[in-house]
């Protein structure tokens, strides 16, 4: 069940809700907390019922396991007046580790692996089709810090229906932000957040619908002209290719904010406040900056439990560097099964390494200049990200320094589609316009606005620095949510659902 659906905003939503307060008011607390679990379950099990004992099984076992290492943790404290650690919870921890990604490895990684393997020694192996349980790279994220923390006796002895909902409250459970235990639990336990908030559910409604308007007004439009360019079969012009980089630049920004934003509001209608996951990523002025900004709790994460435990900037530079590079391609691997990622993420820890060399010269860059730098590596870099073989990133790429094509192409190769907003909008445009200027015309206004878009303030600004304004604005953008459904059809795809 997607966020941009009807069946989500007029039934699942209000219904979840609704039960959920009304238990609460009835002092039913832990039948709220239950029916909460069972309707976020639902929400999981609704695309494929076949993998909802995948999550549950994954939830019992690592909530034993976390269990059992927070336990042990204050027996030895408590015994001893000591913190060691002994090799026996070691084990155990990498048990716990180890069976969580042999998990993410078969679902993930079994195909990709095989693939590599017949290439490399020539074999046969048969590569299994094996469909990738939704959310499992996010559940098993969240759950391998749960088992960290617990190892270091950072987590508090929660009971499994808490647990249950901090895996799997659904504003989160699909494509995150990777929530982390401290800045959850507390709010699953608290008694404020048992009674509906006016204040929450106006912000929420806001939030949520500025992330709907993303998603279905501006992504969905973007992923036209992204993917008649990566998977069509023709040569790219130089404006075509810039057409296409720059669409799936935007496609996926707004794509995955828009999610985010969807996720935090429809958090906030039960008084749930979830971390920030986006903060203006393209107004960044140099790639460390961007990655403050850009999916921040994975930042967290592969910062946390990844690039500190390998050794973080505590030891040589040389190994400061080589930890960039092993954090960041892992991050890639992350994202899916390609050496495509790999490249991506190889990408983004070499720009890391060089930003961090440029800072020892001590030189200032105009702002301006940094900002274009930044802007156009991510841009390059998404080519890779997108690109299902090396071939296809490649036209992008040759069309973009393709200058020659840039004063002798026919406007009308550029790939195009039906807008997304609305067919009328095409028909009085082709009735307006020569029907090869529509080329230029329709994704470079699209790409020029979205330039404009990102200098805004983004969602979670507007609401905390606009609420005497917010009454108006969430009933002016519930009338967009109604006019959305009843003229657009809902897109079947989230792209972070792939990852």
């Amino acid at each position: 069940m997607l966020f941009n659906t009807s069946q989500f905003i007029l039934l699942f939503l209000p219904v979840t809700f609704a039960v959920y307060f009304w238990l609460n008011r009835k002092k039913q607390i832990l039948a709220a907390k239950a029916w909460l679990v069972t309707a976020s379950l639902y929400f999981y099990a609704y695309w494929d019922i076949r993998f909802l004992p995948i999550i549950l099984l994954s939830m019992a076992f690592n909530y034993a396991i976390g269990t059992g290492l927070a336990q042990g943790y204050q027996r030895k404290k408590n015994t001893l007046g000591m913190l060691h650690k002994s090799t026996n919870k070691k084990t155990i921890l990498a048990f716990g580790i180890a069976c969580n990604l042999v998990l993410l490895a078969y679902f993930k990684y079994r195909g990709f692996f095989i693939e590599n393997l017949n290439h490399a020694f020539d074999t046969s192996f048969s590569e299994p089709k094996i469909i990738l349980p939704l959310a499992i790279s996010f559940f098993t994220f969240q759950q391998i810090a749960y088992l960290v923390d617990s190892f270091r006796g950072e987590t508090a002895e929660y009971d499994l229906l808490n647990y249950s909902l901090f895996v799997t409250f659904f504003p989160q459970l699909i494509a995150g932000p990777i929530v982390h235990h401290r800045e959850m639990m507390s709010q699953f336990r608290s008694r404020w957040t048992l009674l509906p908030r006016y204040r929450n559910i106006l912000l929420g409604l806001f939030i949520f619908a500025i992330g709907l308007f993303k998603k279905a007004g501006l992504a969905d439009t973007f992923a036209q002209w992204a993917n008649a360019g990566f998977d069509g079969t023709q040569q790219l012009s130089f404006y075509a290719a810039w057409a296409t980089s720059l669409s799936y630049t935007f496609q996926l920004y707004f794509d995955f904010s828009g999610y985010c934003d969807m996720a935090t509001g429809a958090a906030l209608l039960f008084n749930i406040h979830l971390p920030i996951n986006f903060n203006s990523p393209y107004k960044a002025i140099d790639i460390k900056d961007f990655w403050r900004r850009w999916h921040i709790t994975l930042s967290r994460f592969l910062r946390d439990y990844l690039y500190i435990p390998l050794g973080g900037n505590r030891l040589s530079i040389s190994r400061t560097y080589v930890n960039l590079m092993l954090t960041f391609i892992l991050g890639g691997l992350w994202h899916g099964a390609s050496w495509m990622f790999v490249i991506w993420g190889a990408l983004h820890g070499g720009a890391l390494v060089i930003n961090n060399l440029y800072r020892l010269t001590n030189l200032e860059m105009p702002k301006a200049l940094a900002w274009t730098i930044t802007f156009l590596f991510v841009n390059v870099s998404w080519v890779f990200f997108r690109a299902n073989t090396m071939v296809d990133a490649m036209n992008v790429l040759n069309g973009m320094v393709d200058i020659k094509s840039a004063f002798s192409t026919n406007a009308a190769i550029v790939p195009t589609a039906e807008l997304a907003w609305g067919g009328w909008f095409s028909d009085v445009l082709l009735q307006s316009v020569p029907a090869t200027m529509i080329g230029y015309i329709i994704p470079f206004f699209a790409i020029i606005l979205a330039f404009a878009l990102i200098t805004l303030k983004n969602a979670y600004e507007l609401a905390e620095g606009e609420w005497n304004k917010t009454k108006l604005w969430s009933g002016a953008v519930l009338l967009s949510i109604g006019i959305y459904l009843t003229v657009c059809s809902a897109s079947k795809v989230f792209l972070y659902f792939n990852f």
